[in-house]
């Protein structure tokens, strides 16, 4: 046993033990922590970032909405970032390239996460009609505590520690086996033997607490000085990668290197440099909640009419009744065929006007016409026979009168 185990054996250290296996099976159903890891970080993001753009003025459920394209370009950037990175482990003799579809096993990278599923929340963002800068800043917190319970995923699997240490946090490194085959496999075996192989730095649990410091951070500073624009999201970039830096130089697993220098330190170091200046250009404080509303769905009508008063929807449908009934009207008139009775009841009364007269009709209409001719002649004799007695009282009168100067 060399001196690092024996020292991690003192009563008077107290080491961070490895869990002794990080796969369970249910039935043939491997439940795997470092999956259930990464759920759950994906969870806590998505119920935090909710929170915080409703309390910005934006509407509920629109971070759902964006996760669904976000999180799993997210997640394909970051296995190929992995992939590419660490591309002798899947690529190369003695290598199977199909070991890089096997993201259960860990790897995903940062960078390619972030990367990628920044061009997945674009997508959402532009659906919703949403400013992508806004939802950044919104989301920003939650991304930095994801990644910190997602670190308790390579704590199960037994990945991304450091050197050896005689520190009293100290993680102990465990031999895990396949119980069936007998061979060692450290990611879904189990460990049969709970003296530790060695005791090494748990990076693992520095950059999570790191993170949960980096959370804190942007946290206040939103709260302190109402940062927009991108500017929350681009601090917290700025945080976590100004702890990845010495992190990343105290790890002992197998990475890519350039001068000696582990590949992930100098993209850090890129990423931290244009982290801080976006925050030294960009000015401005947050944006209008208005603009966080986005476009309305589909059930998302408002109703602005006062009780007893008809919609612009119900009044547009009676126009379009109307419309159709006139249609109906013009087309009526315009056909060139009579409409046909549908029975000997049914004649109109044109139908009665312009039927043909028979010959005993129009007699009897003419000797009607005859007899109403000469009553009309006859009536003027009636005035001549009161004129003549008229003058026969008259003529009568002055006969008297001459009889009466005779006697007299």
């Amino acid at each position: 046993m060399n001196a690092t185990v024996a020292a991690s054996a003192s009563p008077l250290l107290a080491n961070i033990p490895s869990p002794p296996q990080g796969v369970w099976y249910i039935g043939p159903i491997p439940l795997r922590a470092y999956a259930l890891c990464i759920i759950a970080g994906i969870v806590l993001a998505v119920w935090i970032s909710s929170r915080r753009w409703i309390a910005r003025g934006g509407r509920e459920g629109t971070v759902v909405d964006v996760a669904v394209w976000a999180v799993p370009f997210g997640l394909i950037g970051g296995r190929l970032y992995h992939v590419a990175t660490d591309w002798y482990k899947y690529f190369g003799p003695d290598r199977n390239p199909l070991d890089a579809l096997k993201v259960w096993e860990g790897g995903l990278g940062i960078w390619g996460a972030v990367a990628l599923g920044a061009v997945g929340a674009w997508i959402g963002c532009r659906q919703r009609g949403v400013p992508l800068p806004a939802f950044a800043d919104t989301v920003a917190p939650g991304l930095v505590l994801a990644q910190a319970v997602g670190r308790l995923g390579n704590w199960f699997n037994q990945e991304l520690y450091g050197g050896p240490t005689t520190v009293p946090w100290g993680l102990e490194i465990y031999r895990r086996i396949d119980p069936d085959t007998g061979l060692a496999d450290p990611i879904a075996g189990v460990a049969v033997d709970p003296t530790p192989i060695t005791v090494v730095h748990p990076t693992f649990l520095y950059e999570l607490l790191w993170n949960v410091g980096v959370f804190l951070l942007v946290l206040w500073a939103d709260r302190k000085f109402r940062m927009g624009h991108g500017r929350v999201f681009a601090l917290y970039v700025a945080g976590y990668t100004a702890g990845r830096v010495w992190i990343e130089m105290m790890r002992s697993d197998e990475a890519t290197h350039i001068l000696g220098i582990r590949i992930n330190v100098f993209t850090s170091l890129v990423v931290f440099l244009g982290a801080v200046i976006y925050l030294l250009v960009v000015r401005g404080k947050r944006e209008d909640p208005a603009l966080l509303a986005g476009k309305p769905y589909p059930d998302d009508i408002p109703s602005t009419t006062a009780p007893g008063e008809s919609s612009g929807t119900e009044d547009s449908d009676k126009t379009e009744d109307s419309d159709e009934e006139s249609r109906d009207r013009t087309a009526d008139d315009d056909d060139p065929e009579p409409k046909r009775s549908n029975g000997d009841g049914d004649k109109s009364e044109n139908s009665h006007e312009d039927e043909p007269k028979n010959a005993d009709e129009d007699e009897a209409e003419s000797k009607g016409s005859d007899a109403d001719t000469k009553d009309s002649d006859e009536e003027p004799a009636e005035p001549a026979t009161a004129s003549k007695q008229d003058d026969g009282k008259a003529t009568k009168s002055e006969t008297d009168t001459k009889d009466a100067k005779t006697q007299s």
